[in-house]
């Protein structure tokens, strides 16, 4: 997308292209307040504010973070202070949603060695069955 410094918003269509996301994804986001377009009659209009929320929501959701965890952690956004605050609960997120897939990694392994001792009992039983 080339746009121009001047050109400071964006139709939903536009960013639906851009995100590779649909236009209604876009505004389930916007029914749950995650972005707020201003209007020209029906027509939506999205700032460049919108559209930075945007991907970050889509960020959060490819980290596997709640649309709730994200908001919370996009609206501390406080650049007078560093985002110090944000950033260390983004950490917090962050260690949480590391160890639950750690916990998830260590149940798929366990299940697949389950699977493996069922696998090679059944095959045996098949082995040691009398032809027909």
């Amino acid at each position: 997308m080339n746009r121009k410094p001047e050109e400071t918003s964006y139709s939903i269509s536009d960013l639906a292209r851009e995100f590779d996301i649909t236009t209604r994804t876009i505004r389930f986001y916007e029914d749950k307040g995650l972005i707020c377009p201003a209007r020209r009659g029906q027509t939506r209009v999205y700032s460049p504010e919108d559209r930075v929320r945007l991907k970050l929501i889509l960020r959060g959701k490819r980290l596997g973070f709640s649309l709730d965890e994200s908001r919370e952690i996009i609206d501390m956004y406080d650049p007078a202070h560093g985002n110090v605050e944000q950033l260390q609960r983004l950490l917090e997120h962050i260690e949480q949603k590391r160890a639950q897939l750690q916990q998830q990694l260590r149940d798929i392994h366990s299940l697949m060695g389950e699977l493996d001792d069922v696998e090679a009992r059944a095959r045996a039983s098949l082995k040691d069955r009398p032809e027909s």
